[in-house]
């Protein structure tokens, strides 16, 4: 038993708090209460002290109440105290309310609901648009980020350095805030590496620029700085790249766009009463023999032809991207036959015999006009306005090689059959379920038709089944040829639309450009997207990038970027391998 002059143990309750002291009589209640108001900052004038514990007062504990006349003995040790009362001063929330205006840039970026836009430096919108597609690309940004600036060797051309090291720099800043940014450096980079979009009209504004010219030629100057197995090692973190699915490429810019391509002509005329050799065989006339000539180059997009076929004459209309894409590859020329002792008619095919993880395809819009009535006869470049269609994903299955193809269609067989296997294990296991709730009366029945059910399970059908079925999975296991660098396991070909650059107005040479780009969740945060109606499309999340306005939009806002008005038309499509 505790002494009065050492106190007796209290516990007090106060709201969802209980605070433990030691209840000293000798010091009387405004010594409890000033020990109270220490610990909870409730003022003694606001406190209401009530008994819990029997033998101690009654009702609200009075400032002239004699402690030292309660018998403690009889209490039930701890003393417990109910105490009401709000404290004088509120005290703060345990963890610190941040907002986004009180954050460093770097982590207000991070946490932004949109991500950073562009200014413009007058009809610079070309420019801010194709930097904003370019930005989700990782193997660019990771390759970028290891690049050092060679100006030191006479080697070099120190104009396309400080271009690739001022591109850097602007993803850089991109990352770093959530305001718009000044892109100062880059314009002026580009300019000195591309003195024509230095040009400026009658009244010395800056003309604009075509985004498409842009883009190949940043292309062209990034293959030539991020050159070698470092740039490639450093775009592709994290994965082996072998030699074998790099296929001669040695740059980073070809390793992630470049599309090897098998160009096949075959001679029109040497074949007898039929056109064409579109086969690809060779035709035999009088004994002589006219070989079809194959030949590979290095593209780093496609296009799709919305006027026609890839010689021009074609009147074939145009409708979606595989249509016009298909018409640019195949088409017709005129190349002396070695055979006929002449010009003649060629079919021409292009295939494509190396798949990179990004795939461009820009859509013809824009083309030449002569004008031989005008008094220059300079001709006048024109816009194709008609709509053509696209969706979220793009198969480039058809327009693949055969040896490609039949690694893709490996791929795309082992999947279907994997879907297929869990589609069974499902219905199977609904079926066990259904006949689990079937009760014992399915049980006895099962019982008094016979014994020939069972040997029929038994019997190592479906044992025989799943052996068939793992050897299958065995034997498609083997490790497949690669088709091009950086491709996910098993790829089938897939692709998915992640960012679009579009051409607003009817004047070739005028009108805005903008950026529409995927919002990539972080990982870990992946939601599942609605469908659009009446469609397989997922409906995710995008941005669309007006210069320094950012605003959110869904894939069904994208995929109506067709053309046929006066809105924003599609002119370079993005596309990354799927997962």
């Amino acid at each position: 038993m505790a002494s009065p002059s050492e106190g007796y143990p209290t516990v007090v309750e106060w709201g969802k708090e209980t605070i433990d002291l030691r209840l000293v009589p000798a010091n009387g209640v405004k010594g409890l209460k000033a020990e109270l108001e220490e610990k909870t900052g409730v003022p003694n004038d606001r406190m209401k002290c009530m008994p819990k514990s029997k033998g101690l007062w009654k009702g609200v504990l009075k400032d002239d109440f004699d402690l030292t006349s309660i018998d403690f003995a009889k209490v039930k040790m701890p003393v417990q105290i109910l105490l009401m009362g709000s404290a004088a001063k509120l005290t703060g929330p345990k963890v610190k309310t941040l907002f986004l205006e009180d954050l460093p840039p770097e982590e207000a970026a991070k946490v932004a609901p949109e991500p950073s836009g562009l200014n413009n430096l007058g009809n610079t919108c070309y420019l801010n648009s194709v930097v904003q597609c370019l930005r989700p690309i990782q193997p660019l940004r990771k390759s970028l980020e290891s690049y050092r600036n060679p100006t030191s060797s006479g080697a070099v051309d120190p104009t396309n350095s400080v271009f690739v090291s001022s591109l850097r720099g602007l993803f850089s800043n991109l990352d770093r805030t959530a305001d718009p940014v000044q892109p100062t450096n880059f314009v002026m980079s580009t300019k000195m590496a591309f003195p024509e979009f230095g040009r400026t009209g009658p009244q010395g504004q800056p003309m604009q620029q075509d985004a498409e010219e842009f883009f190949s030629g940043l292309l062209t100057i990034a293959s030539q700085e991020l050159r070698g197995d470092d740039a490639i090692k450093a775009g592709f973190a994290g994965r082996q790249i072998e030699s074998g699915e790099l296929m001669g490429a040695d740059n980073l810019i070809d390793a992630t766009f470049g599309l090897k391509m098998e160009e096949t002509l075959t001679c029109d005329e040497t074949a007898t009463g039929e056109g064409g050799g579109g086969d690809g065989d060779a035709m035999e006339v009088d004994g002589l023999v006219e070989p079809p000539v194959k030949s590979q180059d290095l593209c780093r997009k496609l296009v799709c032809n919305i006027q026609g076929g890839a010689d021009a004459s074609s009147q074939t209309n145009v409708n979606h991207i595989a249509e016009g894409i298909q018409l640019s590859l195949d088409g017709k020329v005129e190349k002396r036959s070695e055979v006929l002792g002449r010009d003649a008619v060629w079919s021409r095919k292009q295939r494509i015999a190396r798949l990179p993880p990004v795939i461009v395809v820009q859509f013809g819009r824009f083309y030449w006009k002569e004008t031989p009535d005008s008094q220059d006869h300079a001709g006048v470049k024109c816009k194709v306005m008609k709509p053509v269609a696209f969706n979220g994903t793009f198969d480039a299955y058809p327009y693949c090689t055969q040896e490609v193809q039949k690694v893709l269609k490996t791929a795309r067989d082992k999947a279907l059959a994997e879907e297929e296997e869990r589609i069974d294990r499902k219905l199977r296991g609904e079926d066990a379920k259904k006949e689990e709730e079937g009760g014992e009366g399915m049980e006895t029945d099962a019982k008094d038709e016979g014994k020939e059910a069972g040997p029929k399970e038994d019997a190592g059908g479906d044992e025989d089944d799943e052996d068939l079925k793992a050897a299958l999975a065995m034997s498609v296991e083997e490790e497949l040829p690669p088709v091009g660098p950086g491709l996910p396991a098993n790829f089938q070909g897939q692709y998915e639309l992640f960012a679009v650059v579009t051409h607003k107005g009817r004047d070739a040479d005028g009108g805005h450009y903008m950026a529409w780009v995927k919002a990539d969740s972080p990982e870990g945060t992946e939601k599942k997207a609605d469908k659009i109606a009446d469609t397989d499309e997922d409906n995710d999340d995008w941005f669309v990038f007006d210069d320094d306005e950012v605003s959110p939009c869904k894939t069904e806002d994208v995929l109506k970027l067709k053309g046929g008005g006066d809105w924003h038309m599609s002119y370079l499509n993005f596309y990354r391998a799927k997962k």
